[in-house]
Order: structure tokens, then sequence, then C-alpha cells
């Protein structure tokens, strides 16, 4: 359990996709950029197995906005390849492993505060 005082630290944002494609070499990666509130961010996700790249562009997410930035390493035949990512998706994902990303019902501006 955590305390609504950790939950308020959460800072849950609609963003908009302005463009995905596959994470080169793997299976599972997408790399996401989003409009976050006329802030660009890209996203590292492992749901290329649910979402084609190609369905994503324009659609409306929810993302954790304010997680410090990680750094992903891929290795590559001609070498190392650091990506970074800015934040994280909301998704569910049911017992069988099928995964639905968590969109709002009704159309939010890109950076709308989620509560």
């Amino acid at each position: 359990m955590i305390s609504f005082e950790d939950f308020k630290k959460l800072d849950l944002r609609v963003a908009k996709i302005t463009s995905a494609e596959k994470v080169e070499g793997t299976d599972k990666l997408l790399k996401l950029v989003l409009d976050v509130g006329g802030e660009e961010r890209q996203i590292i996700s492992g749901i290329a197995q649910a979402y084609p790249a190609a369905d994503l562009a324009g659609r409306r997410i929810v993302i954790v906005a304010n997680l410090e930035p990680r750094k992903f390493t891929l290795r590559r035949d001609s070498g190392q390849e650091v990506i970074e990512n800015n934040g994280m998706l909301l998704a569910a994902e049911s017992e069988n492993g099928e995964i639905s990303l968590l969109l709002p019902d009704k159309e939010m501006p890109s950076g709308a505060p989620v509560h």
C-alpha cells in the first residue's frame, strides 16, 4: 500500500503519439515520440507484439510524465546503441498476456493532467 501523498507525486498526463517505430533488433520494443502539451518526449515500450507501430500515430494515451529518464543499451553487430526513455505509458495486461493501452474516452488535449 502507498499513501495518498505518495500517489499525488505521480504526474499522469495525456500524450499524443506523433510517431512510432520498432526498435531494430528487438521483438518487443517500440520507440514512441509523443507530444505532451507542446513538449516532445520519447518513450520506449514493450508493446510491439500487441500494437503494430503503424497503428499508433495519432492516438492519445496516458503516461507517467515524471519518471527519471532511463537509458537502454542495445547491442548491435556494429557496437552498442543507447536510447533514452522519458516516461512510461499506462496499459492493462490480462491473465493471458493481452495488452490494452489506457486511453482517454473523450478527446483531451496533449499534456492534460490525469487526476
